[in-house]
């Protein structure tokens, strides 16, 4: 699990075994745990997070996009969409 970025309490992070799903990150605080689609911006699935601490990572995310997508390519390689 490579941790792409630290943000405050937040960890973003990916499965190294995920390469058949599009691009994106989880994020983590204590025990909430959230996934985001990197091309298009928007949530997956949230477990623990509040509705304005999603609104606080969806602007993370679109923040840090391009580096994101970025890592996912470099660990996943190029083709993997």
């Amino acid at each position: 699990m490579p941790t792409i970025l630290r943000s405050g309490p937040y960890r973003l992070y990916f499965y190294s075994h995920e390469p058949n799903e599009p691009p994106h990150i989880h994020i983590d605080r204590d025990n909430a745990s959230a996934k985001f689609w990197t091309e298009h911006v928007a949530l997956a699935c949230n477990v623990g997070f509040s509705v304005h601490e999603l609104g606080m990572l969806l602007q993370l995310v679109r923040r840090h996009r391009r580096f994101l997508v970025e890592a996912w390519h470099d660990w996943f390689g190029p083709d993997k969409q």
